[in-house]
């Protein structure tokens, strides 16, 4: 019962709540359960407070029984990616500077869950200063796949897509500025939004000793989950103002343009020589796209008018600038480079996102990989800049695999990510879904569409192994 109920979407979830066939105790004990049986093997949950969570709970449920709804996350047990503040919590951004700290205030997201009804019993593991693609550190150790436990989660989100995927989770609330809630979706075979820049607060975001007061340029908050519809719920809760803005902005982010697959206009780039996909990928995608093709939509295979590497290599200059605090003064110094430079590239950057524009006038969404391989085996061995990965037959440095994810983030376009199936070695793949700024609903909109007619969300294998290969 344990492993059937946590792993169903956060919006069956919610069902079961409404019409009394669980109770919110009960839906946190499955968690616990769930935690205790798998978290040993996946060290992907790394601080917990049960009792709090537990409290919570019981109030939802005296609520519940006063016939008063909470709000849209009435009784969820959930989890929060480590580099967000959460009061009362020890948040630690994966550095050892911060193996202490404990916010006396939850991040403006994190508060708009608990106000939604949200119980929050746990943080989720990340790299150091969330600067990884894989997910470990100096505080907490390494973070493994639930499809393959020597192999990478993906990060800096990694601890996140982990727990989603292994069910010790109802959702989860994550961050990306180059591709920390879409890479680790993909590797742990989990669906994942990655929000129009600026449609969530990213206040209380641990990059750096001090931080969490300022916004940092590319990055956003986003959620993982079990399915389409669970991204949207959460889209639906955490979008909006900071409460500094609150009392003149608003946000209203429009409608998806259309409903039904076969009246969207889809654009499709499945590879690029500035970024290489395994060919198995590939074909993969493209069985996605045939797939779509017959059910009625509009399919343009022509590349859009926008160079890979020119757009990674804009992202990587400015990345650079946005991350420079999570390094020493000096090296900081180095990769944040003067202002005249920034300003220089946030011109680029309008060309650029004038181009999407031009582009999302004849498209409705794009069609592309997350990254160009699967999960690859862990390999802490030298420092990311240093290390490499095999695809194709054909090494290559990590930071080469970003272009699929930096070129659209930089532009601050949203991007949805859905599981579409398992390699021949039984991998998972996702596929991203890039949309036109502030139309994070169309994104959405199609990934449900797609998504319903592919197997969806899968357990991994992790939750069927006897309790001797977990340990």
């Amino acid at each position: 019962m344990a492993e059937q109920l946590t792993q169903l979407s956060a919006t069956e979830q919610l069902a079961l709540l409404r019409a009394k066939k669980i109770s919110s105790r009960e839906l946190f004990d499955e968690f616990w359960s769930q935690h205790e049986a798998q978290n040993a093997a996946l060290n992907a949950v790394v601080h917990t407070q049960p009792e709090r969570a537990l409290a919570d709970c019981v109030r939802a449920d005296d609520a519940l029984a006063r016939g008063e709804w909470l709000g849209p996350l009435h009784g969820l047990t959930m989890t929060i990616k480590d580099a967000i503040a959460v009061e009362g919590m020890v948040s630690t951004g994966g550095a050892e500077e911060l193996k202490a700290y404990v916010p006396s205030a939850d991040a403006p997201a994190v508060a708009r869950l608990r106000a939604a009804g949200a119980s929050v019993y746990g943080k989720t593991n990340v790299p150091r200063w969330s600067g990884e693609i894989q997910t470990y550190n100096d505080v907490y150790g390494t973070s493994n796949n639930p499809w393959d436990l020597t192999r990478t989660t993906g990060g800096s989100s990694g601890g996140a897509a982990a727990a989603v995927a292994a069910g010790l989770t109802a959702f989860e609330l994550g961050t990306d500025i180059g591709g920390s809630v879409r890479i680790p979706a993909a590797f742990c075979g989990t669906f994942s939004h990655k929000p129009s820049h600026g449609v969530i607060s990213q206040r209380g975001y641990l990059s750096h000793v001090g931080a969490g007061a300022t916004d940092a340029d590319i990055n956003v908050f986003g959620p993982l989950a079990r399915s389409v519809e669970d991204l949207q719920l959460a889209l639906d809760v955490l979008a909006g103002p900071d409460e500094e803005k609150a009392h003149a902005w608003q946000l209203n982010l429009p409608s998806s343009r259309h409903e039904r697959l076969a009246d969207f206009r889809i654009g499709t780039w499945l590879d690029d020589p500035a970024c290489e996909v395994d060919t198995e990928i590939v074909g993969m995608l493209d069985d996605v796209v045939a797939l779509i093709g017959k059910e009625g939509a509009s399919i343009d295979s022509a590349k859009p008018p926008i160079d890979l590497d020119e757009s990674c290599q804009l992202f990587m200059s400015l990345v650079y600038g946005a991350m420079s605090k999570s390094f020493d003064y000096e090296v900081g110094k180095q990769l944040g480079g003067w202002h005249v430079d920034w300003v220089t590239n946030d011109e680029k950057r309008a060309v650029l996102r004038q181009r999407w524009r031009s582009y999302f006038r004849d498209h409705d969404v794009l069609l592309c990989p997350v990254m160009p391989m699967t999960a690859f085996p862990h390999d802490h061995s030298k420092p990311m800049l240093n290390r490499t990965v095999v695809v194709n037959g054909k090494e290559r440095p990590h930071l080469s695999c970003m272009h699929w994810l930096g070129s659209f983030g930089v532009a601050y376009l949203p991007a949805t990510v859905i599981p579409i199936g398992r390699t021949t070695a039984g991998l998972p793949v996702g596929m991203q879904i890039v949309g036109p700024y502030l139309e994070d609903r169309t994104t959405l909109a199609v990934a449900a569409e797609i998504s319903s007619r592919l197997e969806g969300f899968v357990a991994p294998p992790v939750l069927q192994a006897p309790p001797e290969a977990r340990s």
